[in-house]
């Protein structure tokens, strides 16, 4: 349901109709056939879960801008690829690859906005957040096959990145702080 659209109320609670069906949904893939019968049971077992066990409105903090989340995908494509290479060529290559641990400070003090950034650095080859000090706002990341004093040039691409998913997925006050 739409944020703006209350939920229909049933004996004075209210039942989110999405909720509701998405329940009925997972009813039938449990029983495993589609009839009348169990969409209707589903239905029933929705709504007496979802009204017996209300479920508190959470806001995630997470908003989708459809214009700036294309350059995050595309930065995020082209930091895979090299990232990737860079692993390969590294280890393929004799010798132990050169290893870094930076701290990073984050502007951000969105916990939403601090996960995206710690998934998303997890998720490219070669870089790893160790740690999170949520108190001073800084994560420590482990940096590999990047060759010389590389502190800086870690800390501006994870200021980089901090920066274009708070355009793609902040709020209004996540940008408001970045700015």
């Amino acid at each position: 349901m739409s944020r703006g659209q209350p939920a229909p109320r049933l004996f004075g609670r209210r039942v989110p109709l999405s909720l509701v069906c998405w329940l009925a949904l997972v009813w039938v893939a449990l029983w495993g056939e589609l009839s009348v019968g169990n969409v209707l049971g589903g239905l029933a077992a929705g709504l007496v879960v979802t009204w017996l066990m209300p479920l508190p409105i959470l806001d995630p903090g997470i908003r989708l801008r459809p214009v700036a989340l294309p350059r995050f995908l595309l930065w995020f494509g082209r930091d895979l690829v090299v990232s990737t290479a860079r692993v390969v060529v590294y280890v393929v290559r004799p010798g132990p690859p050169p290893t870094r641990i930076v701290r990073v400070r984050l502007r951000t003090s969105s916990e939403s906005m601090t996960v995206m950034i710690m998934i998303t650095l997890s998720t490219v080859p070669g870089s790893l957040v160790v740690e999170v000090d949520s108190e001073r706002r800084e994560l420590i990341v482990h940096v590999l096959g990047r060759p010389g004093e590389i502190t800086e040039a870690v800390r501006a691409d994870v200021a980089g990145l901090e920066s274009r998913i708070v355009a793609a997925f902040g709020t209004r006050r996540d940008r408001e702080e970045l700015s």
